[in-house]
């Protein structure tokens, strides 16, 4: 594929807005929260939809806006122009011009908006210093949200960091403290039982098990605001012409399904996807007036076998199980930044953040491998890809 085609290219979905009215029940369920912002004049101005945000009390679109690999502010300020009022970045998006851009494209709506961002950092100051120039950054007094970013273990999240969140609350730079993880099942319950933030950015896609739906309801349940990533499955829009699997990762109406299929449940307040150009804005848009189809389930179904072999679902079971001590599901998260979003400077980046002795690993040197994944991922090759594409 040309690294220029749009995702409509890509798609071609080509389906018309049915009535709000009629797709909401499909779309939201009777169970939540949600409410039409104000119509356009414009015809073609699609209908938004939001849900409240668990006992924060903001209410955001159902869409929101993930900008993590968004270079092209103009996109988010048409975003904003339509109605968009969630935008999430982070300190370490794009070495830190990700926030620059960001707070530059919603300035002059800053007031209208909801602006959350992120900290790696594992101590309190060097946690509230990230705030301060994310602050700065982004031109604004205040976060709506700030996350802890990336606990995928409760070892790695000490008790100074919701510290640090408690005094930027006490100081008025933020709002309402969030952490964001890569693993719901394990962390969305130690959240609940701790109490210390309000919102959980959490990994959620058609691919993932019964077993994170039931960790999310019960967190929505308690009042935590859950926020999807990552809802597109790897993306893989770039996979290329060439490419032997392409005829079957270009399947229309892919990325659109996967999208419904998050937001249907509604013990999800908000996604986050990431979108790059004005197709894909248009496109994400629309999942918010279609129903969800079975014509859908059944693609969605078929695409999970078609990325079975590449798309790690991030479900822990082969933690600890590499020989060589390979973080085995961050190494292929990695993979899927280059392969599924093409972003291979940012794949390279993460990869690169390993311990020295890690990058250095070549599993095409063991003989055989000890990861067996259960989901059918061919762990060694995809660990070899990487090791090939990024050390």
């Amino acid at each position: 594929m040309n690294a220029k085609t749009s995702r409509r290219d890509f798609l071609s979905v080509g389906l018309s807005l049915p009535v709000a009215g009629a797709a909401s029940s499909v779309i939201l369920g009777k169970a939540t929260e949600y409410a039409a912002l104000r119509p356009s004049a414009a015809a073609k101005t699609p209908t938004l939809y939001y849900r409240t945000l668990g006992k924060t009390g903001l209410k955001v679109t159902t869409v929101s806006f993930g900008c993590m690999i968004t270079s092209d502010p103009s996109v988010i300020e048409r975003a904003a122009d339509i109605g968009i009022n969630y935008f999430d970045t982070a300190r370490v998006y794009q070495h830190g011009n990700n926030e620059r851009m960001v707070g530059a494209a919603l300035k002059k709506k800053r007031k209208d908006l909801y602006i959350s961002s992120k900290t790696p950092s594992p101590t309190k100051q060097a946690a509230l210093n990230d705030l301060d120039t994310s602050l700065k950054e982004l031109g604004t007094d205040h976060l709506d949200i700030w996350y802890l970013h990336a606990k995928d273990d409760p070892s790695n999240v000490p008790d100074e960091l919701f510290e640090a969140q408690q005094i930027a609350k006490q100081q008025g730079k933020i709002r309402f403290a969030g952490l964001s993880t890569h693993a719901p099942k394990k962390m969305l319950p130690w959240l609940v039982s701790k109490g210390a933030v309000e919102v959980a950015l959490v990994t959620y896609n058609f691919t993932m098990d019964k077993e994170v739906e039931a960790a999310i309801e019960q967190a929505s349940n308690a009042g935590l605001a859950v926020v999807a990533m990552k809802v597109m499955a790897g993306g893989f829009r770039k996979t290329k012409p060439e490419d032997p699997l392409y005829p079957k990762l270009k399947q229309e109406g892919v990325m659109l399904a996967a999208l419904k299929w998050v937001i249907k449940n509604p013990n999800v307040h908000a996604t986050i996807p990431s979108m790059t150009d004005m197709d894909q804005l248009d496109e994400n848009l629309k999942a918010m007036a279609e129903p969800y189809t079975p014509e859908e389930e059944k693609l969605l179904a078929q695409q999970l076998e078609f990325i079975s072999p590449m798309y790690c679902r991030m479900c822990g079971s082969c933690d600890g199980k590499c020989a060589k001590g390979l973080p085995v599901a961050e190494v292929l998260r990695y993979l899927t930044y280059a392969d599924g979003y093409g972003q291979f400077a940012l794949a390279r980046e993460k990869f690169l953040e390993m311990p020295y002795e890690l990058s250095q690993v070549r599993c095409n040197l063991c003989p055989t491998c000890t990861v067996k994944c259960a989901h059918g991922v061919q762990v060694q090759e995809r660990l070899a890809r990487a090791q090939e594409l990024f050390a």
